[in-house]
């Protein structure tokens, strides 16, 4: 198991210890996350003549919201990843059935040729009785 982890963060332009099992590059990166969507917060005309209150619940709505499309992308991408892995799992059922047929196919080919083979040594052999038969009806004439 990791162990905690206690990071100095500056969020809000106050310091802050975090702690977590995440390692402090991580942390550094939530306090950078909130310092730099709060300074998006700033930018908008309105937030100056907000209460202190209202600023934190405003940067709060825009960390949810924020949070909100991540996830819902992942969402998305997850359910991406799913019916990708349903289809390779399809394509490799596929595959596995053009396989069997392929060998079925080879096995039956090998058969015929096996097949031509003796019926060839069939034709060849007729073939020398009957010249056989005529030359003997050519001689016993």
């Amino acid at each position: 198991m990791n162990k905690k982890n206690d990071a100095q963060v500056i969020i809000l332009n106050k310091p802050y210890t975090l702690s977590g099992f995440e390692s402090d590059e991580y942390l550094q990166r939530i306090a950078y996350f909130i310092n730099s969507t709060y300074d998006e917060v700033k930018k908008q005309e309105f937030y100056h003549t907000m209460d202190l209150d209202t600023k934190h619940a405003l940067l709060c709505i825009n960390l949810a919201d924020e949070y909100c499309k991540i996830k819902l992308r992942n969402d998305e991408l997850k359910a991406d990843l799913e019916r990708q892995a349903d289809e390779i799992g399809s394509l490799r059922r596929e595959i596995l059935e053009f396989r069997s047929k392929l060998e079925g196919a080879a096995k039956e080919h090998d058969l015929l040729k096996e097949k031509i083979v003796e019926e060839q040594k069939k034709i060849v052999k007729l073939e020398t009785e009957l010249a056989a038969e005529k030359k003997n009806k050519k001689t016993g004439l």
